[in-house]
């Protein structure tokens, strides 16, 4: 799907196919059994936030989505494409899904166009011309087009984050997984990260799941799925209200 400067905004439609279907999800380190059955599904321009404690299984689950760590049983199928030892299969995944990392990630000897643009170049063998018109239209659409030319150690950490969010949106990925995307971040910033990140499925149709201990930031979500001992122990449609579940916090509490 191509960036346009119209907003989409479409209705989540639950009945249709969804991007991310996962079944009986089970993923072991050695002894430690991490996720015990994790069953989800994921639909098109929803925003999914992961909550839960360190240790309850969050980023293990949507590294497995990608497969920057491999699942030892059950089945994910990203966009009908199902993961598993098919390297075909994971190659086409990972094209169609942008990863925003706590650390952001950022290569500190290349200006911001060039973090932008290496993978559109290099891997899709997009020309420099293309990659940076579009690198541009994403960092206007995150609001710091001035910062093109400047190196990541020149920027604030929510600068960094927002030019980690465009080059993971630049080979248009119909997913987006961000793993604590706001974690290294003040509150101010850490906000304004969540609400890019909302904005990208309001506006643009992706699909955006986000891994976060963050109540504030939970409260952007369309639904919460709270994690526990690697076990789903809660799910919860928002629908707009943002109400915290009271797997999270004890009692529901209308958050700001």
């Amino acid at each position: 799907m191509a960036l346009t400067n119209e907003p989409i905004q479409e209705t989540i439609n639950y009945e249709k196919e969804p991007i991310i279907k996962a079944r009986d999800v089970q993923k072991w380190y050695g002894s430690f059994h991490a996720l015990k059955g994790i069953t989800l599904d994921v639909f098109k321009g929803e925003v999914i936030v992961i909550f839960g404690p360190s240790g309850s299984g969050k980023s293990s689950f949507i590294r497995c989505i990608n497969h920057l760590e491999e699942h030892d049983e059950g089945q994910i199928i990203v966009d009908g494409i199902e993961l598993n030892k098919n390297m075909h299969n994971i190659e086409q995944v990972r094209m169609e899904t942008g990863m925003v990392f706590q650390q952001f990630n950022l290569f500190p000897h290349m200006t911001v166009m060039q973090n932008i643009t290496l993978a559109p170049v290099q891997v899709r063998k997009w020309s420099k011309e293309k990659a940076e018109e579009i690198g541009m239209q994403l960092l206007e659409r995150v609001g710091i087009p001035e910062q093109a030319y400047k190196y990541p150690l020149q920027l604030s950490g929510g600068q960094q984050q927002r030019v980690a969010i465009a080059r993971a949106l630049v080979a248009e990925p119909v997913l987006i997984l961000a793993d604590e995307p706001t974690g290294n971040l003040d509150t101010h910033a850490s906000d304004e990260i969540a609400a890019l990140l909302r904005q990208v499925a309001d506006d643009w149709g992706r699909s955006v799941v986000m891994v976060t201990h963050d109540p504030r930031i939970a409260a952007y979500a369309d639904r919460i799925v709270f994690l526990k001992d690697g076990v789903i122990v809660d799910e919860t449609p928002l629908n707009g209200k943002h109400i915290m579940p009271a797997a999270v916090t004890g009692e529901k509490v209308a958050m700001k």
